[in-house]
C-alpha cells in the first residue's frame, strides 16, 4: 500500500508458472438448491474458514502477518510448480463450493461476502492462466517488492515477525533457510525467462544488484537479521542466549549472504546483458497481455489504457487550475514551474533533520487524532506508530507506507516516512502523506476490518488495491474539512498528492502502453508538480517495477468521491457522513463494482425509510 509492500503484490508478481497444465473447463452447474438463510450462511461462512486456511497453508507468511503463529517456522514456497497447481486447484474448488450455495438466500451482508469471494476468486483464476504465468514467474525479484526489500525488516525484531521468547528466534531460523531456498530459486525462475526471451528491465535489475550491495556491505552483526539479538528477553537462558548469537551469525554470513553473492553475481554478470533497455511492458515479449491483466486486476474494472491516459490528462489540468489558484494567492508572481521550483528548492520547505522531520510527522499525528471522533463511528482499536525507514533501505522506498498491526493491538500499525535526502523531502506534503498512510487512511481501512470479528477472514485480512488505496486517496480530501488546508501551503501540498495521484494515470499508462520512456516520465512528472527529483526518479522507477498498481489510487478514490456525491445529492439532509463511512469500512475491501452495489443499496434504503 504502498502503503507498506503487501504480500498480495508478491503473490501477484509470482503467481505464475510456465510448466502448469491447462486448467480443466468448469462443468456447467444447475441452480443451488434453495435453502434457508442461516444454512445458506452456516455453509458459505465454511467455505470461507476452509479456503482461509488452506491459504495460510500455502502462504505461512501471510499468517505471520495476521499474528497467526501456527506456521511461524515456514517461509513458504510461493515459487515452485507445485505451488502454482496447488494455488489453482484451491481457487477451482472455491469456485465449485461457491456455486453450490443459494445465494439469494442469504443476507444482503453475506451476499456481500459472497459476490467479493467469487470476484476475488475468479480474478486469482485469471491470473494462474497459464499464458499470464508464464511471462510473470520468470520475473521474481524487483527492487521495489521483491521479498529481499522487506524481509529484512519483518525479520529485524522491529516488524511483523514477534520475538519475544526462545521459539520465536528458532522459528526465525527456521523461516531464513527457507528465504535461502526462495532466493535460490528465483536465479532458476530467471534463467527460465532468459531461455525462452522474457526479460526484466536494466534499469530494475541494475537497482536490486545495488539493493544487494548495500545488503552485503554490512557486517552480520549490523544486518537486520541480527537486529533481534540486541533485544533477547531476559527469559531466555544463558546457554540459549550463546547458541541463538552463533547461530544468528552464522545463518547471515554462512546462509543469506552467500545466496545475496549468487543472486548478485547471476544478475550482474550473466543476465543483466540481455535485459531490456526499454523500461515499459510494451517492449517486452508479450507484454500487452501482461499490462492488460494488471490492470482490471489493480482497478477490479474492465478499463483499457487508452481510457485511463485520458482520465489521467483531464484531472491533471483541473488539479492544475486549483494549483493556480494557491500560487495567486499567496503572490508568487512568477508562472506555475517556477513555483513548482520555489517549492522544491527553497530550504524554507526542507525538514532541517531527521529527529525534526519525526517530530513533526509525531504533531500532525495529534492534530488528526483530536478530529476524528467527528467523521467515524467506530476508531480502530490498533494504535498507530509513525517511524522513519530504515536508512538500509530508505533510498528505493516511497515517501511513505503503512505496515499492518495485528488484529488484537499487541502489535500497532506503523506508519513509515521517507527521511533519505532531506533537501528532496518538502514540508508542504506531510499532512496529506499521513492521513493517507495513517489516520484516516490505511491505519483506519485495514485496523477496522481485521478488527472486525463478525467478517470472514478474506474480507478482514485480504482486499483490492483500487479499494485500498483509493480510499487513503479519498481520506486526504477529508482534510479540508477538518481544517488542516486552512494554510495555502498544505493546501498546495494534498494537491501536489492528488496531483501525483492523476499523473500516475498518464505516465502507467504512457510507460507501459504508449512507449513512454523513464526520462520522458520523469520530466512530465516535473513539469506538472513540485515533487523533487529524487522522489520522482522513484515513482518512476516503481511504475517500471510493479507495472498497473499505480492506476488504482485515483480509479478508486474517484469511484468513491463519486458515490458520496450521490448519496448527498439523492439523499439531502439525511445524508449521514459516519454512516456513509461506516458503508464503506465495515464489510472490508470490496471490488469496486460490489462497493458502488452496497451504497446504491443502501441509498435506496435510506430513501425509502425517509418516505416512511
Amino acid at each position: 500500500m504502498n502503503r507498506v509492500p503487501c504480500l498480495a503484490v508478491i503473490a501477484f508478481a509470482l503467481a505464475s508458472c510456465t510448466s502448469l497444465p491447462p486448467a480443466a473447463p468448469m462443468s456447467v452447474m444447475t441452480a443451488p438448491p434453495k435453502m434457508d438463510q442461516s444454512a445458506a450462511h452456516d455453509a458459505l461462512f465454511a467455505l470461507f474458514k476452509a479456503s482461509d486456511e488452506a491459504s495460510l497453508k500455502l502462504n505461512p507468511l501471510s499468517a505471520l502477518f495476521r499474528g497467526d503463529m501456527r506456521y511461524a517456522e515456514q517461509f513458504g514456497d510461493m515459487i515452485s510448480d507445485d505451488y502454482f497447481a496447488a494455488t489453482r486447484a484451491a481457487v477451482v474448488g472455491d469456485l465449485a463450493a461457491l456455486a453450490a450455495i443459494d445465494r439469494s438466500s442469504l443476507s444482503a451482508t453475506d451476499q456481500i461476502a459472497y459476490d467479493t469471494f467469487e470476484f476475488g476468486s475468479k480474478d486469482s483464476l485469471a491470473q494462474l492462466d497459464p499464458t499470464l504465468l508464464a511471462l510473470t514467474v520468470v520475473r521474481p525479484i524487483n527492487h521495489f517488492s521483491g521479498l529481499h526489500t522487506y524481509y529484512p525488516t519483518v525479520s529485524s525484531g522491529k516488524g511483523a515477525a514477534p520475538f519475544a521468547e526462545l521459539a520465536d528466534y528458532d522459528n526465525a531460523l527456521k523461516r531464513h533457510a527457507g528465504y535461502v531456498v526462495f532466493l535460490n530459486a528465483a536465479i532458476a525462475r530467471f534463467r527460465q525467462g532468459q531461455a525462452v526471451g522474457v526479460f526484466d528491465t536494466k534499469l530494475t535489475i541494475r537497482n536490486v544488484v545495488d539493493q544487494l550491495d548495500t545488503q552485503l556491505a554490512q557486517l552480520p552483526e549490523q544486518s537486520p537479521f541480527y537486529g533481534p539479538i540486541g533485544q533477547l528477553p531476559t527469559n531466555i537462558a544463558e546457554a540459549d542466549r550463546a547458541r541463538l548469537k552463533r547461530e544468528y551469525r552464522a545463518m547471515i554470513a554462512d546462509q543469506i549472504y552467500p545466496a545475496y553473492r549468487r543472486l548478485r553475481d547471476y544478475l550482474k554478470n550473466d543476465y543483466l546483458p540481455g535485459a531490456r533497455d526499454a523500461v515499459g511492458l510494451s517492449a517486452m515479449k508479450d507484454g500487452g497481455t501482461v499490462y492488460r491483466a494488471l490492470i482490471e486486476t489493480n482497478t477490479t474494472l474492465p478499463m483499457s489504457a487508452d481510457e485511463i491516459h485520458q482520465i489521467g490528462q483531464s484531472e491533471v489540468a483541473r488539479i492544475t487550475a486549483e494549483m493556480e489558484k494557491v500560487r495567486v494567492e499567496v503572490g508568487f508572481k512568477r508562472a506555475l514551474p517556477a513555483f513548482f521550483e520555489y517549492l522544491r528548492t527553497d530550504k524554507a520547505f526542507q525538514p532541517k533533520t531527521r529527529e525534526g522531520l519525526t517530530q513533526d510527522y509525531y504533531a500532525i499525528g495529534k492534530t488528526v487524532d483530536a478530529k476524528l471522533s467527528a467523521y467515524f463511528a467506530t476508531l480502530p482499536k490498533s494504535a498507530l506508530e509513525i517511524r522513519p525507514y530504515d536508512k538500509t533501505i530508505e533510498k528505493y522506498q516511497a515517501g511513505g507506507s503503512y505496515e499492518q498491526g495485528t488484529p488484537d493491538g499487541k502489535r500497532p500499525g506503523i506508519f513509515y516516512f521517507n527521511a533519505y535526502d532531506l533537501p528532496s523531502r518538502t514540508t508542504p506534503g506531510m499532512t496529506t502523506l499521513y492521513l493517507h498512510e495513517g489516520a484516516p487512511g490505511h491505519h483506519f481501512q485495514i485496523s477496522l476490518a481485521q478488527e472486525n470479528e463478525a467478517l470472514p477472514s478474506f474480507l478482514r485480512f485480504g482486499g483490492n488495491t483500487a479499494y485500498v488505496e483509493g480510499w487513503a486517496l479519498y481520506a486526504e480530501t477529508l482534510g479540508y474539512s477538518m481544517g488542516l488546508y486552512t494554510d495555502p501551503y498544505q493546501r498546495f501540498g494534498t494537491l501536489s498528492d492528488e496531483m501525483l495521484r492523476a499523473m500516475r494515470l498518464v505516465v502507467d499508462t504512457g510507460l507501459h502502453a504508449k512507449g513512454w520512456t523513464r526520462d520522458r516520465a520523469i520530466a512530465y512528472m516535473l513539469s506538472h508538480s513540485n515533487i523533487g527529483k529524487t522522489d520522482a526518479t522513484a515513482e518512476v522507477e516503481r511504475y517500471i517495477a510493479i507495472p498497473g498498481q499505480a492506476l488504482a489510487y485515483k480509479i478508486g478514490a474517484l469511484t468513491i468521491q463519486r458515490l458520496r456525491k450521490k448519496a448527498e445529492s439523492e439523499l439531502g439532509t439525511s445524508f449521514d457522513l459516519k454512516q456513509f463511512h461506516a458503508e464503506v469500512l465495515m464489510t472490508g475491501a470490496l471490488p469496486l463494482p460490489v462497493l458502488e452495489a452496497k451504497i446504491d443499496r443502501w441509498i435506496a434504503t435510506k430513501k425509502v425509510g425517509r418516505s416512511g
